[in-house]
This record gives C-alpha cells, structure tokens and sequence, in this order.
C-alpha cells in the first residue's frame, strides 16, 4: 500500500498511507523499513520529509527506540535545508 501510495502525485494518499503503518502495525522493523523508504525516496522539500520525522519521533515514544539507521534518518531530517 505504502509503495502505490509514494507512486501517487496526492500528497493526502502517501501521508495516509505512511501514517497508517505507524499507528496501526505494531513491528518495529517494519515500521522503520516504511518510514526509511519514504525518506531515502521523496524529493528534498517533500512535505512528506516533516511527517516522516513525526512518524519516527512517534515509533520511538511507543517502543522506546529506533535502529542506527532511523535514527540518522531522523537526524538528517532535523538539519536545516542545505
């Protein structure tokens, strides 16, 4: 779902798409993988780039930590634009 929804031009369709995964699945892993695969993917300045550090910040209050990876994601997000 998450991958149709990153192939669509809708703002609305991949935010829905990326939040769902984070509120309704409850592996870790996989919500990382979805939240790494929309930050690595979207172009600088995506909207989608200020929801993917929410989501993240969101999987790490519910299950106490993120991987090495999530986590430089996230610090990436926190830079200011280049």
């Amino acid at each position: 779902m998450l991958e149709r929804a990153l192939g669509e031009v809708s703002y609305e369709a991949s935010a829905a798409a990326l939040v769902g995964v984070v509120l309704n699945d409850d592996d870790r892993e996989f919500i990382e993988r979805c939240c790494i695969e929309v930050g690595t993917r979207v172009a600088a300045g995506s909207q989608l780039l200020g929801l993917e550090g929410l989501c993240l910040g969101h999987t790490a209050r519910w299950f106490g930590r993120l991987s090495e990876r999530a986590v430089a994601l996230a610090k990436a997000l926190a830079l200011p634009p280049q």
